[in-house]
């Protein structure tokens, strides 16, 4: 069973909330699936979050798909 989101109120100054709004935008995603994935990514890279997620919550790695 997927665990449930949780919700939680963000206050972010209005440049940084535009600046990830066009980020999503370019990414063609919601501004909340862009802030969970750059929350995500800084989670990994700060050894804070384990890799073995469920595939629909998988971030793709920067040299998957690449051939070695």
């Amino acid at each position: 069973m997927p665990h449930p989101r949780r919700p939680y109120v963000l206050r972010i100054p209005p440049e940084l909330y535009e600046a990830y709004e066009a980020w999503a935008a370019d990414e063609f995603r919601s501004m909340n699936a862009q802030l969970s994935a750059v929350l995500t990514d800084a989670a990994r890279r700060a050894g804070r979050l384990r890799r073995d997620l469920p595939p629909h919550q998988r971030q793709p790695e920067p040299d998957e798909g690449d051939p070695a």
